[in-house]
């Protein structure tokens, strides 16, 4: 069985599969190293044998990480690492070791399954744009805070903002002018993601017309969705690309 693993800034997202397919057997989100290896031990009958995985986090941490999966179950890990080009995608960063491995997986995950031009958004810790040509050339993308930091900055900084996650939750549930300080809160950082995604996808149409797909990918990517009915949501693109970044044949 294959683990893989995306390592976030928050969070450890983590999936098992059976070694030559894209069966997923167990799948999970975790906060620590610690939680990942019990949530793995956890699991009924899991066989590991390799694992692949991207890091965004500082070399020292992905290696302990990668010492506690040695350790615990003796597997074989490959990790994602940058390039120049790969599967056909030519890597648009001035300094290509610069992008972030998680969008580079990302954007080779979104060109592979459009077969074109796509414009890959992302909805985490922060919220990125990438794009990319029909000839699989990265043009380059953009970077503003997701909702997990628009929402922490104004928490920090405004002394009468306070409300606890369970609000935050219940003020997500429609879309009207606030009348409580969560819900103006947490529906005015919704719609400033939204007029991101609709900036990011006439931008895309300037350069492309209608020759293009839209993939949203992310924790938050479902706040977004209803304003690109025509976007492709696949919540594990990054695993789509990190299979053919470390292919494990």
């Amino acid at each position: 069985m294959i683990l893989e693993l995306d390592c976030g800034n928050s969070f450890i997202k983590w999936r098992v599969l059976e070694a030559g397919s894209v069966s997923v057997v167990a799948e999970g989100v975790v906060g620590s190293n610690i939680a990942l290896i019990e949530s793995l031990l956890a699991a009924p009958a899991l066989l590991l044998t390799r694992c692949r995985l991207v890091s965004v986090r500082a070399l020292e941490e992905t290696n302990k990480l990668i010492e506690a999966l040695v350790e615990a179950f003796d597997v074989t890990v490959c990790c994602a690492t940058s390039a120049v080009e790969m599967a056909g995608v030519r890597n648009g960063y001035e300094d290509f070791e610069r992008l972030g491995l998680d969008r580079w997986l990302a954007i080779l995950g979104g060109y592979k399954l459009a077969s074109g031009a796509c414009l890959v958004l992302d909805f985490g810790t922060a919220a990125t744009a990438d794009f990319v040509t029909a000839d699989g050339e990265h043009l380059g993308g953009f970077i503003c805070p997701g909702m997990p930091l628009m929402r922490n900055q104004l928490r920090t900084h405004t002394r009468k903002i306070r409300y606890d996650d369970a609000a935050a939750g219940r003020a997500l549930e429609r879309v009207l002018p606030g009348r409580t300080t969560a819900e103006a809160v947490e529906r005015g950082c919704m719609l400033m993601l939204r007029g991101f995604v609709l900036t990011q996808v006439e931008l895309a149409r300037s350069y492309w017309g209608d020759d293009f797909m839209v993939f949203l990918t992310g924790g938050d990517a479902d706040l977004v969705s209803d304003a690109v009915p025509q976007a492709r949501l696949v919540p594990d693109l990054v695993f789509v690309g990190l299979a053919m970044a470390c292919p494990l044949s």
